[in-house]
């Protein structure tokens, strides 16, 4: 009986913790935002959580891209000066 118990115990856990998503909003200016919540939006914005929890916007004509914190792809910097170099 004990051993069911903590097979349903571990088996809902796992299904549960699926569910918190963070998500990364890139911008038009190539800025990112961790938000802890999925973007929602609201009239000319997009509503969402950021990394501490607090309550935040972006408009919509600023995003270029909103994608699982998990799926998001290293983007390359085009140009890296050097400094000190002409």
């Amino acid at each position: 009986m004990k051993n069911l118990i903590l097979a349903i115990t571990l088996i809902l856990l796992t299904v549960f913790s699926g569910c918190a998503h963070q998500y990364v909003i890139t911008l038009d200016n190539g800025r990112h935002i961790t938000t802890s919540s999925k973007p929602r939006v609201v009239g000319e914005r997009y509503v969402f959580k950021d990394a501490s929890g607090k309550d935040a916007y972006v408009g919509v004509g600023r995003v270029r891209e909103i994608a699982p914190a998990s799926m998001q792809k290293e983007e390359k910097q085009m140009f890296n000066p050097q400094p000190g170099s002409r």
